[in-house]
């Protein structure tokens, strides 16, 4: 099979497309800059002049791009996607109705909204982990880094943004009293609740239409996104994420040793170890297995569905205490594979806790890394999204 795959930034598309060819396919990447999802003529052109050119059995994105569907409808090539992120504001647009398409999404409660919609061509797929190419990073047999290990040991590892570039900092100041005092408890009441989004409720008709006001929703042709949805996730969401995240630093750097592997600002987290931003590739493995704990706070776009940062703490033997989602049931034990928490003093306590035994906390990682690594690779996966093309088509 030849197929073209159009490399952005997302982190997984190395091991998919390492993973394309060890099934004996051939690919092809495309790496024109796309500056609009929707409508982009000068990728257009591009991706246009490639697909004329080599007579591709498939196009491949991670996530997906209304653009390239709009293409692969008018050539006739099937669209298969991989969705990492949710909710993905460029599916809503018309062209997810396009028969070229096979979207997989990795998050249930954006599969069943887009079903009901009556997309035909839509699949629930979790993410995956390559745990092979994670033993070879920290055994040093790929990517050396040059750098001694004990450089990634700690305690207590965060490994991820902080948000504080966030669009919703920079809204406030022109609320009015009554919107920001809304908005603000609308988040806190968010971040005391675990594995549920209420902010989409709490965006109702009349708080909607006075937020229009001041908030001004721009969209492409062919678009059906709206106000509720753009400023749930782009603004409120990434905003919560941050004070999260923040908070849950700052308390737990009052007991504990706790080093952040970011380029986010952390000049307020005066009691954190800060260590830099690492490379996902080179490095990252490498903080997953030697911190003794590793934390996940997932952002609360993600309704229900697993984010990769759980996959690749699980995929390099790492220990992971993360927040609950809906769908981590469905394929991991908790407590016997990874451990989850419910709030701040939950953190905190189960923090100590595993702290102080070693032994039951390296029974869990190792769980946890035996279940990704026989059930949850990318190969799994990729056979899966063949069969279900090939079946659909």
């Amino acid at each position: 099979m030849r197929i073209l795959m159009y490399r952005w930034k997302a982190y997984n598309y190395r091991d998919i497309e390492e993973t394309f060819l060890l099934m004996g396919h051939m690919v092809d990447n495309l790496t024109q800059k796309l500056g609009n999802y929707d409508i982009d003529p000068e990728f257009e052109i591009v991706l246009r002049k490639q697909m004329e050119k080599v007579p591709y059995d498939m196009v491949f994105t991670v996530n997906y791009f209304a653009v390239i569907s709009n293409i692969c409808q008018e050539l006739g090539v099937k669209y298969v996607s991989w969705t990492c992120d949710n909710p993905l504001i460029s599916m809503y647009h018309e062209s997810v109705f396009h028969s070229c398409n096979y979207i997989f999404t990795f998050d249930k409660t954006n599969y069943l909204e887009f079903k009901g919609m009556g997309v035909e061509h839509i699949w629930y797929l979790p993410l995956a982990v390559d745990t092979n190419r994670m033993d070879a990073v920290i055994d040093g047999r790929i990517n050396p880094s040059g750098i001694d290990k004990k450089v990634y040991a700690g305690d207590v590892a965060f490994v991820g943004s902080l948000y504080e570039r966030n669009s919703y900092d920079k809204l406030k100041h022109t609320l009015p009293p009554y919107l920001q005092g809304y908005f603000d408890a609308v988040m806190e009441a968010q971040m005391n609740i675990s594995g549920a989004n209420i902010i989409e409720p709490m965006l109702t008709m009349d708080i909607l239409e006075q937020l229009e006001q001041y908030f001004k929703l721009e969209k492409s042709e062919g678009s059906f996104s709206d106000i509720g949805l753009i400023f749930q996730t782009t603004v409120l969401g990434f905003k919560i994420a941050e004070l999260e995240r923040r908070r849950a630093l700052i308390e737990l750097s009052k007991q504990f040793q706790v080093y952040v592997y970011s380029n986010s600002d952390v000049s307020d987290l005066v009691r954190v170890r800060y260590m830099g931003s690492v490379d996902y590739w080179s490095e990252m493995p490498k903080v997953f297995r030697e911190s003794k704990i590793n934390l996940n706070f997932t952002i609360p776009n993600i309704k229900s569905g697993i984010p990769l940062r759980i996959w690749d703490v699980l995929g390099a033997k790492g220990f992971l205490l993360t927040n609950y989602q809906a769908e981590i049931p469905l394929y991991f034990k908790e407590g016997e594979d990874l451990v989850c928490f419910d709030g701040m003093e939950d953190l905190k306590e189960k923090t100590a806790y595993y702290l102080s035994h070693e032994k039951e906390r390296r029974a869990i990682a190792e769980n946890g890394y035996q279940k990704v690594k026989k059930h949850h690779t990318y190969v799994n996966r990729i056979e899966e999204i063949l069969k279900t093309v090939e079946k659909a088509g």
